[in-house]
């Protein structure tokens, strides 16, 4: 009996087991790169959640844009580096920041929280590998060479260290075939570290000469070892996302996450951008009903085409109304003045008409009447490209919408030629980012083309940084830069790097 009640007390009740407590061990981030191999375990916030996934992806699709621009990589990593400092900073060990441990935890939650966003397609999948490498690769290369080598050591790689005896031996060839010059106060064979691996890992290393080839060993100087490292962690990386891709249904029972997650992936085609009063308002501009045609020279595409429009037809149907509606409160145009504006434009009805037909609805958007959730937040926020680019594809007889998405390319290309575009290098830019569906990267390339003078100058005299620079992802932001860039002259530099207009 008494052997029995043991066994019984040996057993595992399953049941129980389900639910009990998980317990987690506190983890450390000795390196300042990583792999991202373990998941994160400890809690955070809805709120950190959401942030830290937005703040990487912003700089995943910097990255990006990077890329579709072909920037070198010199021009990427100094485009990059001001971007980083802002949304992801990640120092060094020999920094001795007092932020590392914090710095490190948000890089490796943001990394497994946008693994799961971008997991569920294929196509998702190959853009979060190729973007996560590119920022592993601009970190690689950045990073302190001693810290770098002791993080490779901790990798596993089935790498054979080459002695100092056979660095000797080997020297003269060692040399030859890297390139040391051999001179004084130059590095030499034994300063660098090698390692020998099987040729047929490193193709590309090999197809430009850069290792030495001794009975199928390729010996890999350490500065070489960037190819060897891309090349796991790409591997790596990939074969966790199919692992992470047949995990994705048991999330679907939470609400909480689903819909942030959802979100995420949506912020793929154009990074979504949060819009605030403080970012889009421009001090010392006329922004008036009466002068919003001089301001249209500022507009976007998609605003220009609706303002355009609403002059040749005094009419918008609703979505357009309420897409240029919303862009106008956003530029600064107050209630009252929107009123104005929008009187004036509907100049083929009578006060009665408008009033009972459109007044109502624009005092909704400002947040003027409604429910008291709608007033306490001040009414709708302007549509980020990402809105407009997935929310309500306009129909027949509509205007809104992205013209680099909703337009054919015969009638995209005559818009952009109306406007006085005709740069043919431009013109086929714009056709291949629309073929390829990156439809935000199109209009920063025309918006470049057309701010092209004042950009180089704003870069030259320092007026604006690079992380004022960065892609545009919302409508209010082209306008606002539009306006700063082609008001130069009325423009100075505050103590904190904001860019005002002079009174």
């Amino acid at each position: 009996m008494n052997r029995i009640d043991a066994k019984r007390r040996n057993v595992v009740d399953h049941r129980k087991k389900q639910f009990a407590e998980a317990t987690y061990q506190p983890q450390q981030y000795p390196h300042r790169l990583n792999f991202y191999t373990t998941p994160p375990t400890a809690d955070i916030t809805l709120e950190q959640f959401e942030q830290w996934a937005i703040d990487r992806l912003r700089i995943l699709a910097e990255l990006e844009a990077c890329s579709f621009r072909n920037k070198t990589p010199a021009e990427t990593a100094a485009h990059m580096e001001p971007l980083l400092k802002k949304y992801l900073p990640l120092d060094n060990n020999s920094s001795n920041h007092s932020q590392l441990l914090a710095q490190r935890q948000k890089d490796h939650y943001s990394h497994f929280i946008l693994r799961l966003a971008f997991s569920s397609t294929e196509d998702l999948r190959r853009r979060f590998t190729r973007v996560e490498s590119m920022l592993f690769r601009l970190r690689f290369q950045g990073d302190d060479m001693k810290e770098r080598n002791a993080f490779v050591r901790t990798l596993n790689l089935d790498w054979e260290p080459v002695s100092e005896e056979e660095k000797t031996e080997l020297a003269a060839e060692l040399a030859a075939t890297v390139g040391f010059s051999g001179k004084r106060g130059q590095p030499t064979v034994q300063d660098e570290e090698w390692s020998k691996v099987d040729w047929e890992r490193v193709p590309d290393l090999i197809e430009h000469r850069k290792v030495f080839v001794k009975r199928g060993k390729a010996y890999v100087p350490s500065r070489e070892q960037q190819s060897m490292v891309m090349t796991e962690f790409n591997a790596r990386l990939e074969k966790s996302l199919e692992l992470t891709a047949r995990a994705l249904p048991r999330l679907d029972e939470d609400d909480r996450l689903t819909p942030i997650l959802n979100h995420l992936s949506k912020n793929f085609i154009a990074p979504d951008s949060v819009y605030t009063n403080s970012s889009s308002a421009i001090e010392g501009a006329e922004i008036s009903a009466r002068n919003i045609d001089n301001l249209s020279q500022h507009f976007p595409m998609c605003m220009a085409h609706l303002h355009r429009t609403l002059r040749r037809d005094s009419k918008l149907r609703h979505f357009g109304r309420l897409q240029y509606t919303l862009f106008l409160k956003g530029i600064g145009l107050n209630l009252e003045e929107c009123l104005v504006f929008w009187r004036s434009s509907f100049n083929k009805m009578t006060d009665d008409e408008f009033n009972k037909g459109y007044r109502y609805n624009v005092r909704h958007v400002y947040g003027d009447v409604g429910g008291d959730s709608n007033r306490r937040s001040g009414g709708y926020s302007p549509y980020s490209c990402q809105k407009i680019l997935t929310e309500h594809a306009p129909g027949n007889g509509e205007a809104h919408g992205c013209p680099y998405r909703h337009f054919d390319e015969q009638n995209l290309m005559t818009l952009l030629e109306g406007v006085g575009i005709s740069d043919k290098g431009v013109l086929q830019g714009v056709r291949e980012d629309k073929q390829k569906q990156k439809f935000h990267m199109a209009c920063n390339r025309v918006f470049e083309y057309v701010h092209k003078n004042e950009l180089r100058r704003a870069k030259d005299e320092g007026i604006m940084t690079a992380a004022q620079l960065e892609t545009i992802v919302h409508p209010n932001e082209y306008f606002k830069r539009s306006y700063l860039l082609k008001n130069l002259g009325k423009m100075k530099k505050e103590g904190d790097g904001d860019v005002k207009m002079e009174g």
